[in-house]
């Protein structure tokens, strides 16, 4: 046998191996590249590289991009994508900007984003995900050149159900209505509503007074609609919508030249059943009529994000989102040692870091817990907590599995995680800038 021959037999029984290896883990890249959505990478997402100092996208060839500004919207899914880039930035290396202690876990919202709101431990940063009210100029001057915005909307009449459930207890406006009554607030909204008061921007348009936008505009000015959903269009090279968040995060991984295991993700800040207010009748209708500019933004940029998915082509995405959701199902397993994990209340997860915040007794925000050792899957190693790497969906230890750290930061609640992610950043800081040794 000619020793071309002999190479080509090594080279054949080489890779029937690995993929006997692998097992299924190769199926979800493997399948969507030979179905024809060739930007995936011919790679097993699970073992691809994505330790600091390694940002090229396998299969791609283009660097991962690194430097991100999410606009954090209310009540939207944006937890779940603020989760994604606190993972992402730890596995990477980056620096994500974080708020001064007396901001809280929030940019000093409802000001206007400033850089004096930016911990000065956190700079230069790549990544902004917590909550502010865009400031563009102020942005642009803080965050990288080529920095990429993106932000998440809602449709109004959900968006603004959570809203009111959520912030029953803090805004004024809907503290007025008797019996706390959704209805009655919908029946004579002006009644309750005072555009000056102190958190009234839960009340009314609350994402067109995020993204900068006045949210007392007179009803009916189109103009002004149209103008700010162009203005909301120039800033932001994408705008995911909550109800397809799946087929907004495909867009998201090709925009950023990410891995598809870079946007894996568990649904957070939920509450209960119970905590929801069921929208019957006219109340929907009723909704977007009084956040109108809401209405009119959400309209606009959903049928764009549609326009973006046709352009990549419906089946392609479709057959990502169904293998994106398949390789979650394994996450779970993996952490949870079950395909569903059971969401607990505050009082039933032992970890205190993963107790998700609870804005008043009228409403109850779930949370996971994870098994203890020796009740559930095995860990490939603790990972440790704080350290800039492991933090992403790939994290795995020696064991073979995910590690408990990985687990962990999937479903740790912003608060918790902010102020982990400012505890290993300050330690980064302090290293890069010693004090000088007094003489």
């Amino acid at each position: 046998m000619s020793q071309k021959k002999i190479f080509l037999v090594l080279v054949a029984i080489s890779t029937v191996s690995l993929l006997l290896h692998l097992g299924g883990r190769l199926s979800w890249t493997m399948e969507a590249f030979t179905q024809g959505c060739s930007s995936l990478p011919l790679v097993p997402w699970r073992l691809s590289s994505s330790a600091a100092g390694i940002s090229v996208a396998m299969g791609t060839g283009k660097p991962k991009h690194t430097s991100v500004a999410f606009l954090k919207t209310h009540k939207t899914a944006s937890s779940t994508v603020q989760n994604i880039l606190f993972r992402f930035a730890e596995q990477h290396n980056l620096t994500v900007a974080l708020p001064v202690p007396a901001c809280g876990h929030q940019f000093c919202y409802p000001h206007p984003f400033s850089s004096h709101f930016v911990h000065p431990h956190t700079t230069p940063p790549d990544v902004l995900t917590s909550h502010t009210r865009l400031n563009v100029g102020e942005m642009r001057r803080l965050m990288p050149n080529g920095t990429l915005y993106v932000t998440i909307l809602r449709e109004p009449a959900a968006m603004f159900e959570s809203l009111f459930s959520y912030y029953n207890q803090h805004c004024l406006s809907f503290r007025r209505v008797a019996n706390g009554s959704l209805d009655e607030f919908l029946r004579q909204p002006q009644l309750y509503y005072r555009a000056e008061e102190k958190d009234s921007m839960y009340a009314r348009n609350t994402v067109t007074f995020d993204l900068g936008g006045d949210k007392d505009r007179t009803p009916g000015d189109a103009e002004y609609a149209r103008s700010f959903a162009a203005r909301t269009e120039d800033v932001f090279s994408l705008v995911m919508i909550a109800e397809h968040f799946d087929e907004s995060l495909v867009l998201l991984r090709r925009l950023l030249h990410w891995e598809p295991e870079d946007v894996l993700y568990l649904k957070l800040n939920m509450r209960t059943e119970e905590s929801r207010l069921r929208l019957q009748g006219a109340l929907p209708a009723q909704i977007r009529a009084w956040n109108w500019l809401d209405a009119a933004l959400y309209d606009h940029f959903n049928a764009s994000l549609w326009r973006q998915l046709e352009r990549l082509g419906l089946a392609c995405v479709e057959r990502e989102v169904r293998l994106m959701r398949k390789a979650r199902d394994w996450l779970v397993r993996e952490c949870f040692g079950e395909a569903t994990p059971l969401l607990r209340s505050a009082a039933q997860i032992r970890n205190k870091d993963l107790r998700p915040w609870q804005p008043s007794s009228k409403v109850a925000i779930v949370g996971y817990d994870l098994p203890v050792n020796g009740s559930g899957p095995t860990w490939g190693g603790s990972g440790g907590q704080g350290g800039g790497t492991g933090g992403g969906a790939g994290g795995r230890g020696g064991g073979g599995g995910l590690t408990k750290d990985t687990c962990m930061k999937m479903v740790m609640p912003e608060v918790q995680y902010s102020r982990l992610l400012l505890r290993s950043q300050m330690i980064r800081y302090r290293q890069a800038h010693p004090h000088p040794s007094p003489h």
